[in-house]
């Protein structure tokens, strides 16, 4: 008999890879094929640190184990995808989530991991933007010229 997985914790990091030329990795989930998305994932226990789960996620979504990654200060609340709420405890339908950036410099190869994703692709950001299936994610995107001017 397999061993009953443990529900996600409701708080979450987005990771928006990008180059300082402002173009943005984008990965396309195996569970959802045409949803495009960031680097995403749950922190794997209550006390896991924002940044220690944010370069986890990028090793295991992306294989990419280098780069600048810095915690834009901006969090996001959203209701979670019904196709997605059996994965969290009873009564739980919303999640927060950290967004962070993961500055390149230049575009590499992602190696993906065949259950959780498809295809990836470098995207200049306004296109990539509009291919995230996420609006937070999309609007991440968007703020990345302000986040790379040192707005944040």
């Amino acid at each position: 008999m397999a061993a009953t997985r443990p529900f996600k914790i409701p708080e979450s990091v987005l990771v928006v890879i990008h180059t300082p030329a402002l173009l943005v990795l984008l990965i396309e989930r195996a569970d959802q094929p045409g949803c495009w998305q960031s680097v995403t994932g749950s922190l794997d226990a209550p006390d896991e640190a924002l940044a220690q789960t944010a370069w986890r996620e990028v090793r295991e979504e992306t294989g990419i184990a280098h780069g600048e990654l810095r915690d834009w200060g901006l969090t996001n609340v959203y209701e979670i995808y019904p196709v997605w709420r059996h994965r969290y405890a009873p009564g739980v339908t919303r999640n927060t989530e950290h967004v962070f950036g993961l500055t390149l410099p230049a575009p590499v190869p992602a190696v993906l991991s065949p259950r959780e994703h498809l295809a990836w692709q470098w995207l200049p950001w306004r296109e990539a933007a509009d291919r995230c299936f996420s609006p937070s994610n999309a609007e991440a995107i968007l703020q990345l010229p302000r986040y790379l001017a040192g707005g944040a």
